[in-house]
């Protein structure tokens, strides 16, 4: 089975409906079968049946008479299963404050009369998200649960929908450089989500008078008969136009929320100029993107797919409005916070584009423009900042029952609750942003490390410098789509620098005048990345060198030793690795540098790691470890470890170390406290 849920009810009563309508699930994922069984009265009950390409509402629905039981259970054989399950509720007057198995239960394919269990569950959960639910009932149903329940309720094929397509209609007329209350809109279908979305864009800016709606029997006017209340709201006045093709002639904006290929080429054409087109039928569009884009080079183009540019995908919105929602305790899912949400969408887009989203797409760098006015789906800012903006509407508009007011922490800790962040690397990002330092990236032709350069200098964490010649620098910024604007670049091995790398050369020199080096000798090396990057350092020039990508890792290590030298006091230097997991943060070192130890150099690495794990804020509590525990093995290396911890508790009698001991005693407390309770730590 890819997934299965199952209900228990206490008392002998039926709760197949519950399960029927707290299922969610889409057969697009790769479902092959589902099947239910029930157990009631002594006997089971099931039935199987193919849900290839269909709703599991439509194959069970008919089941749904002659099932009853304590104990139901719907499972799914698939490929890859898109069975999602909300299931977390209310405990002492708290609801659940999880992320994206959010307490929220999706109801779909309800039909009228209401069912009268819905009502009834929802105090168990958090929020109420209705999916799938056709027009004009879905309008009903959501007017009545709001009505009924005090907490969020959303229709996400409506609202969601419009949310991100809003969004995008504000940053597509502000690539084409047009003013919202002079667009004329063209919407062709009129279920629940077109009439959403012409409600939003009216909201927006957009002139009601400037839009006309289409059905499936074309253009919406007031001189139909037997429209629907949602129909008549977007009835048109005008009486010359009645096919799509009529509409849309001289339109600024199509949003299709209808059936795949019935915008045509020529339709595109006729539009005003810089048309925006908005193709969301799935999953084949109104016109294709290759279709769109082969019409007109100007238009700008939307549709659900992820393998387009701009997609219109409700996972945009959906979970991060329910967050924000749900975090305030927010009595219902306003205007307002549909606003906030828009605007939040709208401008992430904006800004610089993690290049985590970047390798997803496999593209060098997304900037806002044409090919991208949306933001992807895979954007981890979208839990940040969406949910933030519609926790601060539900706050400001008075639906909240609880208040946020250190939105840097709430920001903070949404981050480390999805694992993307920790408490200690904000504080890191935290303090390079408060004084940037001057690095050098050695290697600043290598793709990475440009890439990384530029990423720190748009974080604000460093002024970067980038070496290597000038002119290929500046073509391989071109070909990633890089802007170089505030990273400097040093062409070491250019004229300019000879009097550089001349006084480079006499400071390392008389450096090391008593090791065999010539002055000569050193102004060769200075035409040597690593050499000129870390006496750049030596020199005050900068903060910081990183390097290594493709350079030989041995001759790294040479080069800091001869350059920079080993601190004062110690004979050893060594690298930390910072490991960050559910248990907390943990230091572990020297695991690159010292091939053997022996107890001076063991004795070295453990000084450098106090005095670095308390630079990181943390109280250091050290295992040395080894293969022994506490003097079970007295010869070769675990002898050495012994004796060097023997030393560093006589001479630093307040530290928290203790050792020779097995990674798995060093992290499992209750392990030691069993079969070492005699040891120092």
């Amino acid at each position: 089975m890819g997934g299965f849920f199952s209900v228990v009810k206490r008392n002998n009563q039926s709760c197949v409906n519950e399960l029927f309508y707290g299922v969610d699930y889409n057969s697009h994922m790769g479902t092959r079968r589902g099947g239910m069984a029930t157990f009631g009265d002594g006997k089971f009950e099931r039935s199987i049946h193919n849900i290839e390409n269909t709703y599991f509402r439509n194959k069970f629905e008919g089941d749904l008479d002659s099932f009853s039981g304590s104990c139901v259970t719907f499972g799914l054989r698939t490929s890859l299963t898109s069975l999602r399950l909300y299931s977390a509720g209310r405990a002492s007057g708290r609801r659940s404050r999880l992320i994206f198995n959010i307490p929220v239960i999706r109801l779909f394919s309800i039909t009228l009369p209401f069912p009268s269990g819905v009502s009834t569950i929802a105090p168990t959960f958090g929020g109420i998200n209705l999916e799938d639910i056709k027009a004009p009932e879905c309008f009903e149903i959501e007017r009545r649960l709001k009505e009924e329940l005090d907490i969020p309720v959303m229709h996400d094929d409506q609202h969601g929908t419009a949310i991100i397509s809003g969004a995008g209609l504000l940053n597509a007329l502000e690539v084409n450089g047009k003013n919202i209350s002079e667009v004329k809109v063209v919407v062709n279908g009129a279920g629940a989500a077109a009439i959403s979305c012409a409600r939003l864009y009216i909201a927006l800016g957009v002139k009601p008078e400037n839009i006309v709606m289409l059905d499936s029997k074309g253009v919406i006017s007031k001189s139909r008969q037997g429209l629907t209340p949602e129909k008549v709201e977007f009835a048109t006045d005008r009486t010359d136009i009645n096919t799509l093709a009529e509409a849309i002639n001289g339109a600024d904006v199509f949003l299709g929320l209808s059936k795949g290929n019935i915008l045509s080429k020529d339709m595109v054409r006729s539009m005003a100029k810089d048309p925006i087109v908005f193709a969301l039928a799935n999953p084949v569009p109104e016109i294709t993107y290759e279709d769109a884009m082969d019409s007109r080079p100007d238009v700008l183009m939307s549709t659900g797919r992820s393998d387009y540019p701009n997609q219109i995908n409700n996972v945009i919105g959906f979970p991060y409005i329910f967050r924000g929602a749900l975090d305030t305790a927010a009595t219902a899912i306003n205007e307002e916070m549909k606003l906030a949400a828009v605007h939040a969408i709208a401008d992430l887009a904006k800004k610089p584009v993690p290049e985590i989203v970047n390798k997803v797409y496999h593209v060098n760098k997304l900037s806002f423009g044409r090919d991208y006015f949306i933001p992807k789906p895979v954007d981890p800012r979208l839990l940040t900042e969406v949910s933030a903006a519609v926790a601060k509407a539900a706050i400001e508009s008075g639906v909240a029952r609880k208040t946020i007011t250190d939105w840097d922490a709430y920001k903070e800790h949404l981050m480390e609750f999805m694992g993307r962040e920790s408490k200690l690397t904000q504080q890191i990002f935290d303090t390079a942003r408060t004084c940037p330092q001057r690095v050098v990236f050695a290697e600043g032709t290598h793709p990475s490390m440009m890439k990384a350069a530029i990423k720190a200098k748009d974080e604000g964490f460093c002024h970067p410098i980038l070496l290597g010649n000038d002119e290929r620098i500046e073509k391989l910024a071109r070909e990633l789509g890089l802007s170089l604007e505030g990273v400097e670049v040093v062409n070491l091995r250019h004229d300019r620098e000879a009097e550089r790398r001349e006084r480079f050369a006499r400071i390392l020199t008389e450096k090391r005048q008593r090791e065999g080096y010539t002055f000569e000798e050193a102004n060769d090396k200075m035409f040597e990345r690593n050499y000129f990057g870390m006496m750049m350092v030596e020199t005050g020039d900068a903060d910081a060198c990183i390097t290594g990508l493709y350079t030989k890792y041995s001759n790294t290590i040479k080069v800091a030793k001869e350059v920079i030298g080993l601190q004062e006091g110690y004979k050893y230097f060594g690298t930390m690795h910072i490991l960050n997991s559910k248990k907390g943060t943990y230091f572990v070192a020297d695991t690159l540098i010292n091939r053997t130890h022996d107890v001076d150099s063991l004795i070295d690495i453990a000084r450098l790691s106090e005095k670095t794990v308390r630079f990181f804020n943390h109280e250091p509590v050290m295992a040395m470890l080894s293969f022994s525990n506490f003097g079970s093995d007295k010869d070769g290396s675990a002898g050495r470890v012994h004796k060097a911890v023997e030393i560093l508790q006589t001479k630093y009698p307040e530290w928290s170390i203790d050792g020779e001991m097995q990674v798995n005693i060093a992290l499992d407390r209750e392990l030691r406290d069993k079969k070492y309770p005699h040891r120092f730590l």
